[in-house]
C-alpha cells in the first residue's frame, strides 16, 4: 500500500520534532546533571517540554493548512 506524499510529510515533520525533543532533553541532562539535575537544569527541562508542545502546536497549524 502506497503512502500519499502528505502522509509521508507529516511523518517526516514529526519524526524531525521528537527527535529535536529528544535532543534537547539528552543535552539538557548532560549539561545540567552534576549528582542529580540542578535548579537550573530542572527549568531548562521544563523549558524544552514547553518548547516541544509549542513546536507540535505549529507543525499541527502548518500541517493543516496545506
Amino acid at each position: 500500500m502506497p503512502l500519499d506524499r502528505e502522509t509521508v510529510t507529516e511523518i517526516i515533520v514529526s519524526v524531525v520534532s521528537v527527535g529535536l525533543f529528544i535532543a534537547a532533553v539528552v543535552f539538557v541532562g548532560s549539561t545540567y546533571n552534576s549528582e542529580g539535575l540542578t535548579n537550573q537544569g530542572a527549568f531548562a527541562l521544563i523549558g524544552s517540554i514547553a518548547g516541544f508542545i509549542l513546536l507540535m502546536t505549529v507543525v499541527a497549524v502548518f500541517l493543516s493548512r496545506q
